[in-house]
């Protein structure tokens, strides 16, 4: 059942949404309604040229564990020839500007103006992140000054020990897979458990994504 939101700060209990994890309608994207959300496994996700916001809550949970990440043997070549620098909440704005920008065209597009302020509101306040990867275009110079471009990375929300992925962006091949790497790695190192992905992508599960229950995953998130 999909339940209508109000002005007050509440969602239904995610047991009773749509077999697709659709849960509720309407409501807004403040900071108090996105962190209530995230931390019960729930998300916005919308057409934002036609719809009000519209929640999910899949009672299947497509996740990796940062100490599963997988790392193809092209992978670690990659990353052991040094082009690339990988770096965390050095550029929040232009990585989700960038996501936005690559699928603004499409019909059903969801990173509109609405949804971008509001994450850039909650990286303000500290409860999102964003992982960006640099193409180096020169060496360093005498005075250790590097040229360098940015070319993808992914942002999402940080609550906890979970970090809830919400998209990609990749301006060269495997951008994103080396940031999404860079993440795994850093949580690995800081006691973070769990990376939520959302849906099931090939992309996501040659990586080392798998499902498991709604409710092993809310133990987790909020332990």
């Amino acid at each position: 059942m999909v339940v209508q939101l109000d002005d007050k700060l509440w969602f239904p209990d995610p047991h009773n949404g749509e077999p697709d994890g659709c849960i509720a309608v309407g409501g807004d994207l403040s900071v108090d309604r996105l962190l209530l959300a995230y931390s019960n496994g729930i998300f916005p996700w919308y057409a934002f040229r036609y719809d009000d916001p519209v929640w999910f809550c899949p009672m299947q949970r497509f996740v990796i564990f940062p100490d599963e990440i997988h790392i193809s043997h092209s992978m670690r070549t990659l990353m052991n020839k040094g082009k690339y620098r990988l770096s965390i909440n050095e550029a929040f704005g232009s990585v989700i500007n960038t996501c936005g920008k690559l699928r603004l065209h499409e019909d059903y597009a969801w990173l509109g103006p609405e949804m971008t302020e509001a994450y850039k509101e909650l990286y303000r306040q500290g409860f999102a992140a964003s992982v960006e990867v640099w193409e180096i275009l020169e060496k360093p110079l005498l005075d250790g000054l590097v040229k360098e471009k940015f070319v993808g990375g992914l942002y999402g929300v940080t609550i906890g020990n979970t970090f809830f992925g919400e998209s990609m962006c990749s301006l060269v091949p495997n951008a994103s897979k080396l940031a999404l790497i860079h993440l795994a790695k850093t949580m690995q190192q800081n006691g973070g458990k769990l990376i939520d992905c959302q849906f099931e992508t090939a992309h996501l599960k040659s990586m080392g994504g798998r499902f498991i229950p709604y409710d092993e995953y809310m133990k987790i998130i909020s332990s």
